[in-house]
């Protein structure tokens, strides 16, 4: 299940960045995952997959 999380944090929220400091990765991980956190159905759908 964390898989498909990650997955879809990655299409959605994290690719087509360049990253130029450890500071940006970790701001742009917490910005997807606060995004995320605000759509709990969304979360369900995802642990939904196979």
């Amino acid at each position: 299940m964390i898989e498909n999380f990650w997955q879809f944090l990655r299409q959605n929220y994290l690719s087509s960045f360049v990253f130029e400091t450890y500071v940006e990765i970790l701001d742009a991980a917490c910005d997807a995952w606060n995004r995320i956190v605000n759509q709990p159905w969304r979360i369900m759908l995802i642990g939904l997959r196979d």
